[in-house]
């Protein structure tokens, strides 16, 4: 399973089934869980933990050193979950001393190719990065948000869980969960209510979630009034609350 042209430093760690193409390099300190499959060419530089059944294909570059100036050689890590695909070309940088030393993958993301994900960086899980979509380090992708191609987050930012953001979206400020954000840049656009009925939404989450929205973007209420009104109207939907708790604390704003 592992190709005779392959790199693989002696204090790597290998795991059952794993298959590993022509030309790879994984070097020190990887661990790669059982049923993974590294494509050609790609590297994984080190520090590195994969989950079990990933899948990165060819000239992938994962675990590779955060672009910082501040970066000095100190030993930092990159964590993935299970079950993720990484597309051709896409860059995946480790963590800096400066954060907690360490970007993290969840489970069952999809980053297609050309993506770009900095260092500190978390991704939940079921997150999908489509091609050329870039994040700046210290980014949150939470669990079921999806960036369209060539979609850019300014550092810090934080995209909230089942959101959307189009094609081409330029993302300096939190998007809230639920929202669909387009445009240079990004502003609010609706409920994402196609993608929150495909994940199983009933028709009572939707419309106290549109009603939430109205509150958020449409009543000139100030941020504060309109978190007031949605902790009351998490008494007519529980999904309101994530949407609630997230505007609480916005690390730079939301987008508005």
């Amino acid at each position: 399973m592992i190709h005779p042209s392959a790199l693989i430093d002696d204090k790597a760690r290998i795991g059952e089934g794993v298959s590993v193409g022509p030309f790879a390099v994984i070097g020190p300190g990887v661990q790669i869980g059982d049923g993974c499959e590294i494509g050609s060419h790609s590297v994984i530089r080190c520090n590195t933990r994969l989950g079990r059944n990933n899948k990165i294909y060819q000239f992938a570059s994962v675990g590779d050193d955060p672009q910082d100036k501040k970066y000095a050689g100190e030993e930092t890590w990159l964590e993935i979950g299970d079950n993720n695909v990484i597309r051709e070309f896409a860059t995946i940088n480790r963590g800096t001393v400066q954060d907690k030393g360490l970007t993290r993958i969840g489970n069952g993301n999809l980053l297609m190719a050309y993506t770009h994900v900095a260092h500190d960086c978390v991704l939940g899980d079921n997150t999908i990065l489509a091609n050329a979509a870039s994040l700046g380090g210290h980014v949150q992708i939470h669990d079921w948000a999806i960036l369209g191609g060539f979609s850019m987050v300014h550092q810090f930012t934080r995209v909230g869980a089942h959101s959307f953001a189009a094609m081409g979206s330029a993302i300096g400020k939190d998007v809230p969960p639920y929202v669909m954000v387009g445009g240079a840049p990004a502003v609010p656009r609706g409920i994402n209510s196609e993608g929150l009925k495909r994940r199983g939404f009933d028709a009572r989450d939707l419309s106290a979630l549109k009603k939430a929205y109205r509150l958020l973007y449409r009543s000139n209420l100030r941020l504060e009034e309109a978190r007031e009104q949605l902790v009351q109207l998490c008494e007519e939907a529980d999904a309101v609350r994530l949407l609630a708790d997230f505007i609480s604390n916005p690390s730079r704003s939301i987008i508005r």
